[in-house]
């Protein structure tokens, strides 16, 4: 009989539903983010999806809690939410290049246009991804603190304990 793979939330997660003390509501930015964050098929288990970072960001927690464990699940959700604002920049950007190659062929043939815009618009995403990092200063946080925000949420049960 072939054996299966569990899934069960990873040990970040438990601390995060045991500390939690209510929900957060998330900002504009934030949701947007979220919107235009692709799917994503998992094999490994290794990242986030869009629906562990939406739970990532509804956590609230106590304010008047002063524990380590509550200032890595704060750290960890800061990251999150400085990842998923600066998805709106990579867009933007990606958008921006687009623009600005249609304005500029504009006195050429359409299959100029279509042959030069999704080139711009990837190059495009990398300078949105530059300028969203240093807007939501995302460049200056710690390797730890990125580290922290991207720990995936759920993972297999290793095959000892099953």
């Amino acid at each position: 009989m072939a054996k299966a793979n569990i899934v069960v939330p990873s040990d970040i997660t438990l601390v995060e539903n045991k500390l939690r003390v209510g929900r957060r509501r998330l900002g504009m930015f934030e949701w947007t983010g979220l919107m235009l964050t692709p799917p994503m098929l998992h094999i490994h288990y290794s990242k986030l999806d869009r629906g562990d970072m939406r739970a990532i960001l509804t956590k609230k927690y106590d304010a008047e809690d002063s524990s380590e464990m509550k200032q890595i699940v704060q750290r960890r959700q800061e990251s999150v939410s400085k990842h998923v604002v600066s998805t709106n920049f990579m867009w933007a950007g990606g958008g921006a290049f687009a623009g600005a190659v249609w304005w500029s062929f504009r006195r050429y043939n359409y299959q100029a246009r279509l042959l030069a815009i999704p080139f711009f618009f990837y190059f495009g995403t990398f300078a949105g991804r530059m300028i969203g990092d240093v807007v939501t200063s995302r460049n200056a946080e710690f390797a730890r603190d990125r580290f922290l925000g991207s720990l995936p949420a759920k993972v297999y049960m290793p095959a000892t304990e099953a």
